[in-house]
């Protein structure tokens, strides 16, 4: 079975970020088309980038209309109408124009919150720290990662693949936008004029 399941998506902003493009990427994640599988549920903001970044996404996020469900870390940002978030919070899928958001003590945190809250689906991270791009790319253990961009690209049609039926979250057979190459099994058809594995076998002339 092909299991098509929970998108519990992640937006990582590093340290290292620009935050310009961390802003609108999470924007785009988030808010473009909430109610798909591919759209970002949970932010991570690196402690180093806290100061500089959440303002401006509390207030892109405020402009969108999303209700913030926050870390106690992150909750001065927002304001009253911020929601203290859950443990629940951490891996739902809202579908909706809710985020959670969490502040993490750096890449290896934010990949340790990624596998063990989400649902292998589709991650990103924002940096411009090669060190951390690679950290976070090898070790999330996601069908879609991603550098400088979107979730909302895990897509049949955007990998170039046809019409999407799913995206597998499993490790097999099929990972990621699935069309229809991934639904199909094998047949071999072999054709022979009488070869065998081990013809030493077959009797010799004149022998019983």
């Amino acid at each position: 079975m092909l299991k098509h399941l929970d998108g519990v998506c992640h937006v990582y902003v590093d340290a290292a970020a620009d935050l310009e493009m961390a802003v609108n990427v999470l924007d785009d994640a988030k808010t473009q088309r909430p109610g798909v599988c591919n759209a970002a549920e949970t932010l991570l903001v690196d402690a180093a980038a806290a100061e500089r970044f959440l303002p401006m996404a509390a207030e892109r996020m405020r402009l969108r209309g999303v209700e913030c469900r926050v870390c106690e870390r992150s909750r001065p940002f927002f304001g009253p109408e911020a929601i203290p978030a859950e443990e629940e919070d951490w891996s739902t899928e809202y579908e909706d124009l809710i985020l959670s958001v969490k502040v993490v003590d750096g890449v290896r945190d934010a990949v340790e919150h990624i596998n063990h809250y989400g649902s292998h689906h589709s991650d990103s991270i924002i940096t411009e720290d090669e060190r951390a791009r690679d950290y976070f790319m090898n070790r999330v253990d996601s069908a879609c990662v991603y550098h400088n961009c979107s979730t909302r690209f895990s897509d049949g049609e955007e990998f170039g693949f046809g019409a999407e039926i799913g995206i597998g979250t499993d490790k097999f057979h099929a990972r990621g936008p699935m069309a229809l190459r991934e639904l199909t099994s094998y047949k071999y058809v072999i054709e022979g004029d009488g070869q065998m594995k081990d013809p030493s076998r077959v009797p010799r002339k004149g022998r019983a």
